[in-house]
């Protein structure tokens, strides 16, 4: 990733009971990245603008 602090923040449809925490930041290179708040320290999903974009419809639907 990406060198200088990174903030994080949590997606507003997760739920406060530390369940479904779901945490994203912009990247300065234009990707997204998404990780599980309970393991801040483990695996990271990085998405271009475009399916980032797709994939926040697919779950809408």
């Amino acid at each position: 990733m990406e060198t200088g602090k990174i903030v994080w923040r949590k997606a507003s449809r997760s739920t406060s009971t530390g369940g479904e925490c779901v945490e994203l930041t912009a990247l300065s290179n234009g990707l997204t990245a998404i990780r599980d708040s309970k393991n801040p320290d483990g695996p990271k999903l990085l998405l271009a603008r475009t399916e980032f974009a797709a994939l926040m419809t697919a779950l809408k639907r």
